[in-house]
């Protein structure tokens, strides 16, 4: 796992630039699920999700390097929030960025990162927007930063895990979204350094489950195809690190579905008054499913990992 000591590095380096996020408690959806449930609210973060994290963390390492190493440019692939995330990030450090993005991602984030100043490319399908990210690196001489499969990417994430330890220091369980891995690598490795006796369980959707179908063949494995409304959890395959970290560290990956999932948005939109998008609700919908195993009472920890929904989309979503 990423060294604690490296996420607090991560910290300190991007503490000026992210908001400390507030964790809230929902007595009514806590009663619900008969736990002490509490909410981690990425989806009030810069650029609307915890991407941001990962994404200043890595810049700022590669900032680090000696001037001939320092990247002119660099070049990502997304479904949405980690392109806004490096769009935003790379603007403020001045640093060129190219985004390259599902010919299927959401019109409304693909326009965030090109107003943060990202050239956006689309390209095929999720497999093939990686292909292209990394022949583009080639081609234009870019630096490529992985969405997820990355320890800096990975620390900068695991700033969250810090936080939350620090809001709710008696903490049982934390619930945590898998797309590609980096954020339970980061907050599984935070949490299990500063408080071991805390479980920490992943959720993904039904559809695109690439890490519980990872540790089920005991490799990380690519998925043929993706169908969730969770588009910010339908990473092609589970980055190796993040596999690593969750088969050594994290409790257990459990499944939900896009209805329980819709159902939590709804949720948390009527009781808590945070909107978010289908993959920033998917913890919750794991606990209200009862999916997570907890005793009675227990203080739970949720991360709401974004609030980037499509207004086009929401309608249909609630």
């Amino acid at each position: 796992m990423p060294p604690l000591a490296t996420i607090q590095a991560a910290g300190a380096r991007i503490a000026a630039h992210v908001h400390r996020t507030p964790v809230f408690r929902s007595t009514l959806l806590g009663a619900r699920a008969g736990v002490s449930l509490h909410l981690k609210c990425e989806s009030l973060q810069k650029t609307g999700s915890f991407k941001v994290r990962g994404a200043l963390n890595k810049l700022g390492a590669l900032a680090q390097r000696a001037d001939a190493a320092r990247p002119d440019g660099v070049v990502t692939v997304s479904a949405g929030n980690h392109a806004q995330a490096l769009a935003w990030a790379a603007r403020a450090a001045g640093v060129a960025c190219t985004v390259v993005m599902p010919a299927a991602a959401s019109e409304s984030k693909a326009a965030a990162a090109a107003g943060y100043g990202a050239e956006v490319v689309r390209h095929g399908t999720s497999a093939e927007a990686f292909t292209r990210a990394r022949e583009l690196a080639v081609e234009r001489a870019l630096t490529f930063v992985h969405p997820f499969d990355d320890e800096m990417i990975a620390a900068g994430a695991g700033t969250v895990g810090l936080e939350l330890v620090e809001q709710v220091s008696d903490v049982d369980v934390v619930v945590v979204p898998i797309g590609g891995g980096g954020l339970i690598a980061g907050v599984a490795s935070a949490v299990k350094q500063l408080r071991p006796s805390a479980r920490v369980f992943g959720v993904e959707p039904v559809g695109a489950a690439a890490m519980r179908r990872s540790l089920d063949a005991g490799r990380p494995v690519h998925l043929d195809a993706m169908d969730t409304i969770a588009d910010g959890l339908a990473a092609p395959f589970a980055g190796e690190l993040p596999f690593a970290v969750v088969q050594r560290y994290v409790d257990d990956v459990v499944l939900v579905t896009d209805v329980e999932i819709a159902e939590a948005m709804r949720a948390l939109l009527a009781y808590t008054k945070l909107l978010a998008e289908p993959a920033g609700a998917a913890a919750v919908a794991a606990v209200l499913g009862g999916k997570i195993p907890v005793a009675p009472g227990a203080r739970v920890v949720a991360i709401v990992s974004g609030g980037n929904v499509d207004l086009g989309r929401l309608k249909g979503l609630l």
